[in-house]
């Protein structure tokens, strides 16, 4: 039994000393062909500013969203500084009009981290001009509805 235990722990050292060796992510023009994620696609458009400096947005926007839908869906508080409606207006990729897709502002910073994002599954990805053309059908009835975001 020791012997085995040995043999893990070895293993197992062994592994994270290959994982220390290897090279760090590579960036720019070489960023996806040696298997590594590319750096997100962020952008702001020019001559605006968002609600916070970019480090704080970084770091906690989740932890606004998250308290502007408590507002909203307990309180019945409707403000628009930390609305999601309002990210994707100003952070939507201008070919697109989505913040989703290959270079989307939400989706590759999110690939990039690895962290899944559900808020689309029932708010628009899409700049409100074109959010009526993204609004979803229910399976059932077949009748479109409307989530604000």
């Amino acid at each position: 039994m020791h012997s085995m235990k040995a043999n893990l722990i070895s293993a197992l050292l062994g592994i994270v000393g290959i994982v220390l060796a290897m090279p760090a992510v590579v960036h720019g023009s070489e960023a996806g062909k040696s298997g590594h994620v590319p750096l997100p696609a962020m952008s702001t458009p020019e001559g605006k500013k968002c609600v916070e400096p970019t480090e704080v947005m970084r770091r906690d926007h989740m932890k606004f969203i998250l308290h502007q839908r408590d507002d909203t869906m307990h309180e019945g508080i409707r403000t628009a500084k930390y609305s999601l409606k309002n990210c994707v207006n100003c952070h939507a990729d201008e070919k697109t009009g989505s913040v989703l897709g290959e270079k989307g502002f939400c989706s590759s910073c999110h690939h990039y981290t690895a962290v899944h994002i559900d808020c689309f599954t029932c708010h628009t990805d899409k700049r409100e001009k074109d959010a009526m053309a993204a609004v979803p059908t229910t399976p059932a009835s077949g009748a479109k509805h409307e989530v604000k975001p």
